[in-house]
């Protein structure tokens, strides 16, 4: 019987979760499987991939085939590098505490670059959360000025002070001017009274 190693979907809509199954190949994507090896959450950032490894090891070296995506998982955790150095030790390329170093330390280099991933993605969170918070206090920041400039007291200004003096000016003006002609017409009937003054005193002499 033909086997294959493969993903079964799950989950809800727009937010799928696989389970890693070994299935016969003639059966329906989501039909009947054999064994359930683990699942795949893509939704998570980085991926979350549980799997049972002896087992998912055992199957492949049985000679199950995994299916595109399927081996890009068993590769990402391991498998697909373990099966190829046991295969080095029945060839007689390798022995078996050299395959197993080699295989610890590829197992080291890939915790250490999947930690550096997972740091820098935290790092980046972090950042946007404090670039997020600064825009949001900017923001309030401005709300309150706004606020506060609406409720502040309007400043009440008084033209009606400064256009009271040139009124006051005015009027006075013409009563200043109206004085000027009545000052004139008596300094004109001073002489007038001053002649018939002189014209009188010889009469009183001529009388006595």
């Amino acid at each position: 019987m033909a086997t294959k190693i493969r993903l079964q979907r799950g989950g809800r809509k727009a937010r799928p979760i696989y389970s890693i199954v070994v299935a016969d190949s003639r059966a329906p994507r989501d039909g009947r499987f054999i064994e359930k090896l683990g699942s795949y959450n893509p939704n998570t950032n980085p991926a979350t991939i549980d799997l049972n490894f002896d087992s998912t090891l055992t199957w492949v070296m049985k000679g199950a085939q995994p299916t595109d995506t399927a081996r890009t998982i068993l590769s990402h955790k391991g498998v697909m590098m373990k099966k190829h150095l046991l295969e080095g030790v029945r060839k007689g390329a390798l022995t078996e505490e050299q395959a197993d170093a080699k295989f610890e330390a590829w197992t080291s280099d890939k915790e250490n670059t999947i930690s550096v991933k997972t740091k820098s993605l935290v790092s980046a969170e972090t950042a946007a959360k404090a670039a997020r918070h600064a825009a949001e206090s900017e923001v309030n920041k401005a709300r309150v000025a706004a606020i506060a400039a609406a409720n502040a007291p309007v400043a009440v200004e008084a033209p009606v002070v400064e256009e009271a003096a040139p009124v006051a000016e005015e009027e006075a003006a013409p009563v200043v001017e109206e004085a000027a002609p009545v000052a004139e017409e008596a300094a004109k009937d001073a002489p007038v009274a001053a002649d018939e003054a002189a014209k009188d005193a010889p009469v009183a002499d001529s009388a006595e």
